[in-house]
């Protein structure tokens, strides 16, 4: 069946928030994730704020110290490049 609306949310979640929430549930700090990971303590809020993508050694340092694994980050970051991108051509 062909939905004559189909879902096409106008947001993007950046992967930061769900490092957020990691963080959250590991009653963890960002300094402690940055001591952790070896990232500045500011590269790891602009991260949670959206405003530096997750790279593929930050995914890494990432595993380690959350134990989520390197692959959801690096997905959740590139659905969110991905969808950001999509939005723009959308809207110019």
């Amino acid at each position: 069946m062909t939905s004559t609306h189909p879902y096409s949310p106008d947001h993007a979640t950046p992967p930061g928030w769900t490092l957020e929430e990691t963080l959250t549930e590991l009653s963890m700090s960002q300094a402690e994730l940055a001591r952790r990971t070896g990232l500045s303590t500011e590269h790891i809020d602009r991260i949670i704020r959206g405003k530096a993508p997750i790279a593929g050694d930050t995914a890494r340092r990432l595993e380690r110290a959350t134990g989520l694994p390197e692959r959801l980050w690096n997905n959740l970051e590139s659905h969110y490049q991905e969808h950001q991108a999509r939005l723009a051509e959308a809207h110019p």
